[in-house]
């Protein structure tokens, strides 16, 4: 369905009983990327890790005509099309655009629930007195994201999230669909199973044995052969969403679970040095990420990835909650420590370590922010975690880099591990 050129579910298609909206950003990486280099438009651009072991991001509709998609190796890419422009992503400039565009959302109405920095659900059923109907507020939306952030977003117009999310994929590139409440088997049966939330590769090869291809194949099975072959919940999930149901509301509320980072090294690390750098990085990052949501956690975990592709996690959950970067690094490198004995013998350049590809850290068990938190016994009034917010003002005003630990930039010993607040190195644009 291309662009809702069916004009059944067109932008002009009846949209009574239709208060949920989708609103999908068009490669929204690639488009930031384009929006502020305008001398890339129309060119096939790719946005992701740029090494050896890079993954693509977000890739132009011009780069996607060519074969590349999100997730592939970022090599992949590169052979599909080699002329392509390649960029690292800049995440700190995506969420701020983010946030733009979903207060867009929320001048319009409250109910919003973001899904990524990319996708939001909007029920707009409170909105239609200042702004008219669904289909007219999609329009207004698509407007003011291009007008006021130079980016296109497609959108889903439908009586459930389920619908509307479907909407949306066939809108794109920077379309609208709306699908009718009268009309949403005539919307929905023609497609191919995999459209149904919950059938991946597995589920569709199951269903397809059973002869059942298409969404309206498995509305008219019976329930005991789904029930057969994909168990009781799974059944129930998708005989509902295949006649159109989907009673979850939109949650405006849903918090995040977790908050992480990780790294995927251009050659596998086997130096100690190297591995403790990336850790107070990535725990530099987190504390960051979270101090900004205004949120603390109290699970500290761990992943490391050997070149072999064998993954380990391992995670410890602190007395209280932190955002503090120092205090989760610390935490950090006390369990790869303990997966990696050898990693603690900093100086020790015969330590034997697993080659290492990849290495991430989370923290979880998320609640609001730590700053009325009791100071523990002996802890000094000012240390690690006002020294970090000192950071994070620094950084809003003169970017990320303007401040980072000393031992990220090279040549200092990281081995000192005191209680004393970091030093910093400081690096201040000239006016």
């Amino acid at each position: 369905m291309p662009r809702g050129g069916d004009p059944r579910f067109g932008a002009d298609a009846d949209d009574t009983g239709c208060p949920i909206l989708h609103v999908d950003m068009d490669a929204f990486f690639a488009s930031v990327e384009v929006q502020r280099r305008p001398e890339l438009r129309g060119r096939p651009v790719v946005v992701g890790g740029v090494g050896p072991r890079g993954v693509v991001n977000s890739a132009t509709y011009e780069a996607r005509a060519y074969g590349v998609r999100s997730a592939m190796p970022t090599a992949r890419a590169r052979a599909l099309c080699p002329h392509a422009v390649f960029l690292p992503p800049d995440f700190a400039r995506y969420r701020e655009v983010s946030r733009a565009v979903m207060q867009i959302f929320r001048d319009i109405t409250p109910l919003v629930e973001p899904l990524s920095l990319d996708e939001a659900f909007l029920d707009v059923s409170g909105a239609r007195r200042l702004f008219g109907r669904p289909a007219q507020i999609a329009r207004l939306i698509r407007e003011r994201v291009a007008d006021e952030q130079g980016l296109t977003c497609s959108v889903g117009v439908a009586p459930n999230k389920f619908l509307a999310k479907l909407g949306s994929a066939r809108a794109k590139p920077d379309g609208m669909v709306v699908v009718p409440a009268a009309r949403v088997l005539e919307f929905l049966h023609p497609l191919p199973v995999s459209a149904l939330w919950g059938v991946g590769e597995r589920a569709a090869e199951k269903l397809t044995r059973l002869g059942l291809r298409t969404v309206g194949d498995v509305a008219a099975a019976p329930l005991g052969m789904l029930r057969a072959a994909l168990g009781e919940a799974a059944a129930a999930q998708l005989h509902d969403l295949a006649h159109g149901r989907d009673p979850r509301r939109v949650d405006p509320e849903r918090p995040e679970k977790s908050i992480g980072a990780e790294v995927t090294f251009d050659v596998d690390v086997v130096d100690p040095l190297v591995l403790r750098r990336a850790l107070l990085s990535l725990a530099d990052k987190v504390g960051s990420r979270l101090r900004a949501a205004g949120q603390a956690g109290r699970t500290v975990s761990i992943k490391v990835r050997y070149a072999t592709f064998r993954t380990v996690t391992r995670s410890r959950t602190l007395s209280a909650p932190t955002d503090v970067g120092r205090e989760i690094f610390e935490t950090a490198w006390s369990l790869l420590t303990a997966v990696q004995p050898a990693v603690a013998r900093l100086s020790d350049r015969q330590a034997t370590i697993d080659p290492i590809r990849l290495i991430g850290v989370r923290v979880d068990g998320l609640v609001a922010d730590a700053v009325g938190r009791q100071p523990a016994l002996g802890e000094p009034e000012q240390g690690w975690r006002e020294a970090e917010v000192a950071v994070d003002a620094a950084t809003a005003r003169f970017g990320r880099g303007a401040v980072r630990p000393a031992s990220l930039l090279g040549g200092h010993d990281v081995r000192h591990a005191g209680n004393s607040p970091p030093r910093r190195a400081t690096r201040f644009p000239t006016r």
